[in-house]
Order: structure tokens, then C-alpha cells, then sequence
């Protein structure tokens, strides 16, 4: 099978292309880059006006399956996240039973090439049950196709235990993503503050997730190891990363599409449809997170796809569980938070949704539009505007508050190992 893009802008980062070009792509590798192809194709797609660019990658993600099927599946979490322009996404292991062992897990890929939409990379637990006390065998986990580990949502607050798991992890070549909450200050439904006091919640303060991010921080300049912060939300976070890179220390980070898109006072607007963990800060954070993408301190954006159903969500502020859905905003998110508003470039956004993501993997095939890369392709449309209705949504869950916002952007054709997925 081969596909003829043809009149589409070419974004890379590795190589900072970013003009028109054709790309021609057969079976499931990227064949030829050149500015005009003419050779023949089983399908030829007009890509003008479009933008084309390395198929986006979600290192961080939650399916729910198994266990928790009712918010959503792998197969229509990936259809949500084909629809958003993901062609490889990370799942973490906080389902029930957890991937702590080799059984799970591999049920896990199993059922993902059964679907077969886009590549799914799952996390394996670091401790067993994600209890925090037995760590996990890494070793045969990791061959077993575990992508990375992490106790995510369950923060391992033993630091004998963490200290462990990411030299264990990086011994391995690969790495601890550590979900930063120091829970004797994180009880609460939203960010400390005016509007969690305003609305008669208890407020979450900064300090549960800038603790937790200072010991991994330690950990891995004291040991010389990686470690991985997860969904930076806030400026103390920012500023700490952004120094310990600045001493070489091995720390590498994310963060989400709401925590630039949103302050903590959408809760007023949204609801718990606005309540995650960690939460919406002040716009000062939101500020530090922005230029932390900018100057590199933050390495990918991700989405932390998180659903749950109405039910959970229509519990109230103070009880509705965590997490929003993701997948189907990202991209138009960051082109209309970062892009248009002149923070980032497009080679930025490239830079940060599928070529970093990529490198951080250890993916060594994907993240870039070069010959001879797995053909996994983001085409979207930059300049198209529309509202986000929740009748749109494919994902199980409509837990989000970009529902009713306006949006620039929207993935035209998603194609993984040669393959189109999704079509608009």
C-alpha cells in the first residue's frame, strides 16, 4: 500500500523543516521527502492548506481497561486518540487488576493490537498493587513491553522505595515517571486559594507536588540516574527543573494542555469537570509553565487523557474524582493557547508533541519525518476555528471543560504504520 501526500506543509523539528512539501509513504515506512513527487500511489490525498508533521506522541494517558471499562476502553480510548491525532500513546498502570506482573500486561498489548488503531506503549507499575512498598520485577517487566513505570496517581511516598525503582529503572535504560504528591498537604478538591475558599472547599496547596518534585530531583543528581517528573503545574516546579538541568542534572518533565489553557477559576465556570490532581493553579503558574516551555525546561506536553464518567463528575467539587479527558484537544489546544498567541512556533510544537516525546521513549523510529521512519503522520488543519461541542466527542467520557470553548485547529487524517486510522 502507498500514500501520496501531496501540497502539505512539512513541519520537522530534527531537520527544522517547516515548508511545502510531498511525502510518499510505503507500507508502513516513510519512503521519500522531496518538494514534488510524482511517482504513482494506491491513494493520493491533496494535502493543501494542510499541515503535515510526526505522528503526535502521548506519554501519558489513562485507558481504564481493565477494571474500569465504564469510563473507558482501548478501543475507544484509541479511536479518541486517533480522532485527536495521537498515532502512539502511553497508558498508566493504575487499573484493576494493575500491570504489576507479566499477566496483565501483556493482556494489556494484546487487546491493543486486537483494536489496532495506534500504537500503545503501556507503563507497568513501580511497586506491586501500587501500594508503594514491594517493588515490581523491572527487569521482566520491561521485556515483557513495558514502555517506562510508574505508580501514577498513587505517589510513592516511600523514598528508600523511589531512590530504588529509579536506579533500578535507569539501569535498564529506561525510567521512573513520578507522580510529585506529598499527600500530608494534598487533601483537597482544587488549588489553594481565593476560589477554593470562595466555594467552600478545602484548597490543595503547591507544596504537595513542589516536595515531592525536590526529592526526585535529589535523587537523580545524588545517583547521576533519569528521572521523570510528571504534569508540572506549578512556577516553584518550573524554576526547581529548570535549575537542576542547568547543573546537568538527568531530570526530564511534562506538562498538559489545561495547565496553560486554564487558571484555577474555570472551576467557577466548569465545575468538577476542571477538577484534576494535580489542579489548575494562578496565573502566575500558568505564566512559568508557558515560559518553561519555551526555554526547554519542560520536555513534552502530554495529555493525561483521564476519564471518568457523568455520574462521578455530577458527585460535586469536593468529591467528584480527578481527571479530564484529553485526547481530542490537545493539538488544537497548544495552536490556540501557545501558537496563535506567538509563545510557541510550530517547530515548537513538534518539538514538544512528537519529537521529544520520541527521544524520551527511546523510540528511535518515530518523532521525526525522515526517510526511512515508521510512517506515523499528524495532518491537521491550522487555520479552521469551531466551538468544541461535547456531541463531538468520541471518547466514553465527556469530562472536560474545553466543551463551549473556541479552538483553532483540527486533525484532517491520522495515519499509523502506513495506515489512515482516522479521517475527518
Amino acid at each position: 500500500m502507498t500514500i501520496l501526500l501531496k501540497n502539505g506543509n512539512a513541519i520537522d523539528y530534527a531537520t527544522r523543516l517547516n515548508q511545502k512539501m510531498d511525502i510518499l509513504i510505503e507500507d508502513n515506512k516513510i519512503k521519500k521527502i522531496a518538494k514534488e513527487i510524482n511517482e504513482s500511489a494506491d491513494q493520493v490525498i491533496d494535502c493543501t492548506g494542510l499541515s503535515i508533521m510526526p505522528g503526535m506522541i502521548d506519554m501519558h494517558c489513562h485507558l481504564r481497561e481493565p477494571g474500569f471499562e465504564y469510563k473507558e476502553t482501548i478501543q475507544t480510548g484509541s479511536q479518541s486518540a486517533v480522532k485527536g491525532g495521537f498515532t502512539t500513546i502511553c497508558p498508566m498502570p493504575n487499573t484493576k487488576p494493575t500491570p504489576d506482573s507479566t499477566i496483565v500486561l501483556s493482556k494489556i498489548i494484546e487487546e491493543a493490537k486486537r483494536v489496532n488503531l495506534c500504537n500503545v506503549l503501556p507503563y507497568a507499575s513501580v511497586t506491586k498493587g501500587e501500594k508503594g512498598e514491594e517493588l515490581v520485577n523491572f527487569e521482566e517487566l520491561k521485556q515483557a513491553g513495558a514502555i517506562a513505570f510508574s505508580d501514577d496517581g498513587m505517589p510513592v511516598v516511600n523514598s528508600k522505595i523511589m531512590r530504588q525503582a529509579i536506579i533500578e529503572a535507569d539501569k535498564l535504560g529506561t525510567f521512573v515517571a513520578s507522580h510529585c504528591e506529598e499527600k500530608s498537604v494534598s487533601s483537597g478538591a482544587i488549588n489553594a486559594g481565593k476560589i477554593a475558599e470562595q466555594l467552600g472547599v478545602e484548597g490543595v496547596l503547591p507544596e504537595a507536588e513542589e516536595i515531592m518534585a525536590a526529592r526526585e530531583i535529589v535523587i537523580s543528581e545524588t545517583n547521576n540516574v533519569r528521572a521523570h517528573i510528571c504534569h508540572i503545574s506549578t512556577k516553584t516546579s518550573a524554576n526547581m527543573i529548570r535549575d537542576a538541568k542547568k547543573r546537568g542534572v538527568k531530570i526530564t518533565c511534562e506538562t498538559c494542555p489545561h495547565y496553560y489553557s486554564f487558571t484555577v477559576e474555570e472551576v467557577l465556570k466548569s465545575g468538577a469537570n476542571a477538577k484534576m490532581n494535580p489542579p489548575l493553579r494562578e496565573a502566575k503558574d500558568q505564566e512559568a509553565i508557558i515560559e518553561a516551555l519555551k526555554d526547554g525546561t519542560i520536555d513534552a506536553i502530554i495529555t493525561d487523557h483521564a476519564p471518568h464518567s457523568e455520574e462521578e463528575k455530577q458527585k460535586g467539587l469536593a468529591t467528584a474524582p480527578n481527571g479530564i479527558i484529553g485526547f481530542e484537544t490537545a493539538l488544537a489546544a497548544t495552536i490556540t493557547n501557545l501558537v496563535d498567541k506567538k509563545h510557541l512556533s510550530y517547530l515548537d510544537m513538534v518539538r514538544l508533541m512528537s519529537y521529544n516525546p520520541a527521544n524520551l521513549l527511546g523510540l528511535k523510529n518515530k518523532g521525526q519525518l525522515k526517510e526511512g521512519f515508521d510512517a506515523d503522520i499528524t495532518v491537521f488543519d491550522p487555520e479552521i476555528e469551531y466551538v468544541y461541542e461535547k456531541e463531538s466527542i468520541v471518547s466514553k467520557s465527556k469530562n472536560t471543560p474545553f466543551i463551549g470553548k473556541k479552538l483553532k485547529g483540527q486533525v484532517a487524517y491520522t495515519i499509523v504504520g502506513g495506515r489512515i486510522v482516522y479521517e475527518r
